[in-house]
């Protein structure tokens, strides 16, 4: 390469960082778009590995892509502190649930993912280029979330590939992203479906990344995750008819955790 290109590239990215440090917009779309790019690459580069080493389609692989994803960090100065992972340790199948923040909530979950566990994400993520792709060969069991009776159906096939293949399934039950500080009602689908297999659920906290992530202020700036790992409730015995007290039960733990974990502890005890 010529030095005068080696001179504009690096003019360009001096400016840029001037650009970044001056203002909070143009910080928020380079870093965002960083991330973007990052997990485009990534996925394109490691999918290959993925069939080459096990195959194709298979839970297997994610620890391939939890290797990788845990690298993203230090690209943007996040750190995360975790316990309780030894609530993990239960045998046989778990539903695991947890909160939903943002798109980084990847980094979150690549970061305590246990090994036999697989992700319920939106349908949409399939069509997501070399994303979808890498979702695909992990596991990752979609659903269509704007239609009732084929979520249901789903679910019912999700129970019957838990107790058969001995997984953990993870699901966020809002049910959407939330970078609010705070928790959307459950949907109930998870409960449902932990109470149809007789199987524990796990719930995993994480703090409010509001400190650092916020798209409406244009924030994206380094910054401490903590996460806690809960121990299991069981289900064993509960009926369909315990399905709503279970949920508010794990939705109230959740919510007191979040607030514990984000630095405002009391906040969420009152509620009901």
């Amino acid at each position: 390469m010529e030095p005068g290109w080696l001179l504009w590239g690096a003019a360009v990215l001096l400016l840029l960082h001037l650009l970044m440090e001056l203002s909070s917009a143009v910080n928020f779309v380079v870093r965002i778009g960083f991330y973007y790019v990052l997990c485009i690459v990534c996925s394109g580069l490691t999918a290959p590995v993925c069939l080459l080493v096990n195959g194709g389609r298979t839970v297997k692989n994610m620890r391939i892509i939890k290797t990788v994803v845990k690298s993203f960090k230090y690209f943007f100065g996040l750190r995360f502190e975790v316990k309780g992972l030894e609530n993990f340790e239960v045998e046989g199948p778990a539903i695991i649930v947890s909160n939903h923040q943002s798109i980084l909530d990847m980094m979150g979950l690549m970061e305590v993912l246990p090994d036999g566990c697989v992700q319920v994400g939106k349908k949409e993520l399939m069509y997501a280029g070399t994303v979808g792709l890498i979702t695909y060969l992990g596991g990752v069991i979609f659903i269509n979330r704007k239609s009732t009776t084929s979520a249901k159906m789903v679910m019912a096939e999700v129970a019957k590939t838990m107790t058969a293949d001995k997984v953990k399934v993870w699901v966020y039950p809002e049910g959407t992203r939330n970078c609010t500080g705070d928790l959307l009602p459950f949907k109930k689908g998870a409960f449902h479906l932990a109470v149809q297999a007789q199987v524990p659920v796990i719930p995993v906290v994480y703090s409010s990344f509001t400190t650092f992530y916020n798209p409406k202020k244009n924030l994206f700036t380094s910054g401490k995750i903590k996460v806690e790992v809960l121990p299991p409730i069981e289900t064993k015995g509960l009926t369909s008819d315990d399905v709503s007290d279970l949920t508010d039960r794990c939705y109230n733990l959740m919510r007191e955790t979040l607030f514990r974990l984000s630095g405002r502890p009391g906040e969420g005890k009152d509620s009901s």
